[in-house]
């Protein structure tokens, strides 16, 4: 097959169809393969690619894709050529795999995508297998110098979990994918630990006495050094990634660094969304009204949100959608009861359908003001129109990626 536009948009899309994200159609249906024999078999016929580079390995609940930017950021301020691999993406698919240098992100061609797809046999991989490969393979006849590799999901039996890295990052961890992790903090703990190889040295954000114990007994086992990122100095620091949660995320960062032995680099720090194209965390799409989407979508980072939103005092127009999947009686009580909802179910199988979570949230929150929205795209004009006309008011798009990756798109 001959690579133009039409062969490339006909390849991708087969590939969705015979090999569904974990986003698309959730945990069954051959999407989620946990275990490393696949990965491991497939690596192997690929002649190992990530061992000619250097790795950053990076797992959490929540900001484990800004740590991964904002290390990108720095490494590629020091000189050095950087991979970026991160999930999942919000328009391109080519966003999960990026080069940082020079201050710039460069997403992997269109041509090597399919010249992977069409040269590669991927039997019954699954879609993170086919794409891990894709980013190890890439990078390594790209010559990087160094790869940042966000895990996908937990730690201990993911995908990305069979490089041997220079460092193991681990950002904070709450409550999320439990039917796969654990309904524990310490139990989904434990599965990011599983991350921790022999001799290598591990920095985590932060002790508490739920999680700290399982981080110090699995680095013991292994054995490997701990780090606690609390215990290193903090730095202020003006970050383009403005989310309420980015502080922890830079503390995490800086303590990575010291342990690599690169200077952090601030005005690289500072515009790490703009270095590596990194979206959809508290990212202002509009300034009048103003609008800003955020892919926070369980408990622990909808509390941060939504607090957030709260504490600004202005009137909000909040469109929101949700997974059937999520903790949506976790997430109930944290949302802003001033505010006005515009409820969506954005375009997949996932979702839980509008009129489901209206019937839900008024049971939840009778004290909520709700409206069901046709889709994203209609839930967005709603709230945008209906925010226009009140002075000093705010637009909050969100609850999933889903929601904000049509919502991108709109604008």
């Amino acid at each position: 097959m001959e690579y133009n536009t039409q062969t490339y948009d006909r390849l991708l899309a087969d590939l969705f169809d015979k090999h569904p994200t974990v986003q698309k159609v959730g945990f069954g249906a051959g999407a989620y393969k946990p275990g490393l024999a696949g990965m491991e078999a497939f690596d192997a016929a690929l002649g190992h690619p990530w061992r000619r580079f250097r790795t950053v390995h990076v797992a959490g609940t929540n900001g484990k894709g800004s740590v991964s930017s904002m290390l990108a950021a720095a490494l590629a301020a020091s000189g050095l050529r950087v991979g970026l691999y991160t999930s999942p993406h919000l328009v391109d698919f080519r966003e999960r795999i990026k080069i940082i240098e020079n201050g710039e992100p460069s997403m992997i061609s269109r041509e090597s995508v399919f010249k992977f797809l069409t040269d590669t046999d991927l039997g019954d991989l699954s879609f993170f297998e086919i794409t891990t490969g894709m980013a190890f393979w890439w990078f390594a006849g790209q010559d990087v110098d160094v790869a940042v590799i966000e895990v996908g999901l937990g730690g201990r039996l993911d995908s990305t979990n069979i490089i041997l890295p220079e460092l193991s990052v681990i950002t904070s961890i709450g409550l999320d994918h439990c039917a796969m992790l654990g309904n524990t903090r310490a139990e989904i703990a434990a599965e990011k630990a599983g991350i921790f190889k022999p001799g290598v040295p591990a920095v985590v954000w932060g002790w508490d006495d739920e999680t700290g114990p399982v981080f110090e007994a699995r680095a013991a086992e292994t054995p490997c050094p701990l780090f606690f990122a609390e215990e290193f100095e903090a730095e202020d620091i003006g970050l383009d990634l403005t989310g309420p949660c980015q502080g922890i995320n830079l503390r995490t960062v800086l303590a990575a660094l010291e342990l690599l032995g690169i200077e952090a680099d601030r005005d690289a720090l500072a515009r790490t969304a703009r270095i590596t194209g990194f979206r959809g965390r508290w990212e202002r799409l509009r300034t009048e009204p103003e609008t800003i989407c955020d892919i926070g979508h369980n408990p622990a980072a909808l509390q941060l949100n939504f607090k957030r939103l709260a504490e600004m005092g202005r009137p909000l127009f909040i469109v929101y959608g949700v997974m059937a999947d999520k903790d949506l009686d976790g997430i109930a009580p944290l949302m802003p009861g001033g505010a006005e909802y515009f409820l969506v179910a954005p375009a997949t199988s996932r979702s839980l359908p509008v009129e489901a979570l209206k019937d839900r949230l008024s049971s939840l929150r009778p004290d909520i003001r709700a409206c069901a929205a046709p889709s994203v795209a209609d839930g967005v004009k709603m709230a945008v129109e209906k925010a226009s006309g009140v002075p000093g008011s705010l637009v909050y798009i969100g609850g999933s990626t889903f929601v904000v990756a049509e919502a991108i798109e709109l604008f």
